[in-house]
């Protein structure tokens, strides 16, 4: 009888505990579930901000980090090993499942709230927030290995809905530190007189903007949607001006990132 009972006991242990795995063998054929890393403005103060990214509502959304402006505090609200909801719709160099395969970090900052679409105008972020979001970049790019063109704004993967974290956004810094690809400025220099005199037609930069990462129309016109990729692009690479329009310098820089 009592061995009945202890074997039940066993099996029922058994049972909730799950089944026994042999860890003694590893495929050499993985990589980390890590893909990318998604850079977020909120558009929202502080409080509005924690209660959209932790709260349930309509909208759904959610990150890994909030980097707070006053006081400069980074909060995980998601663990790394689970997914968060912060990219939407989205699509970086054929890649459609972003959530699924990033890291998402926002930054509490009002950014383009409440300014016209076709003159945006952007909020600075508060002093010490980007060198805390530049150490973070840093410390998951490092643990994960991501690769410098999978190191992404939300405007990148969704051009035509979103442009943050914005021309405001040091991405020229991380170029510098190598977390980002950045244009080589003598390459730009060089190829810029050859733009100056002939600008290359609508469906070069809708190819060469389709080859760098982004979702483009391939219609050869400069369309609404095309001058949102196009003005993305400069935001990131040229955040002095991002009017959207092809011009020699844009061409430049474009050229020296996709055929350096």
């Amino acid at each position: 009888m009592r061995f009945l009972l202890a074997l039940l006991l066993a099996l029922a242990a058994g049972c909730a505990t799950g089944p026994r795995i042999d860890t003694t063998y590893t495929s050499v054929n993985q990589d980390s579930r890590v893909q990318f890393l998604v850079l977020h403005y909120t558009a929202e103060d502080w409080e509005t901000s924690l209660r959209t990214l932790t709260q349930p509502s309509s909208r759904e959304v959610s990150s890994h980090y909030l980097i707070r402006d006053d006081p400069v505090i980074i909060y995980r609200l998601v663990d790394e090993s689970r997914r968060a909801w912060h990219s939407g719709v989205s699509s970086w160099r054929g890649n459609t499942q972003i959530n699924a395969s990033s890291i998402g970090i926002e930054i509490v900052c009002l950014g383009d709230k409440g300014s016209p679409s076709d003159a945006l105008v952007f909020r600075d972020f508060a002093p010490g927030q980007l060198d805390a979001a530049i150490e973070l970049v840093k410390d998951i790019v490092r643990r994960y290995n991501i690769r410098p063109e999978n190191v992404v704004g939300h405007g990148d993967v969704a051009p035509q809905r979103r442009v943050d974290p914005g021309p405001k956004f040091p991405w020229k810094r991380l170029g510098e530190l190598g977390i980002i690809r950045w244009p080589d400025s003598g390459t730009v220099a060089h190829r810029r007189p050859e733009f100056e005199q002939a600008l290359p037609d609508y469906s070069w930069f809708q190819e060469k903007l389709r080859r760098h990462g982004y979702e483009v129309p391939r219609n050869g016109e400069l369309d609404a949607p095309t001058r949102r990729v196009i003005s993305q692009f400069q935001m990131k690479y040229r955040p002095e001006r991002y009017d959207g329009t092809p011009d020699a310098e844009t061409a430049a820089i474009l050229s020296a990132l996709v055929d350096p």
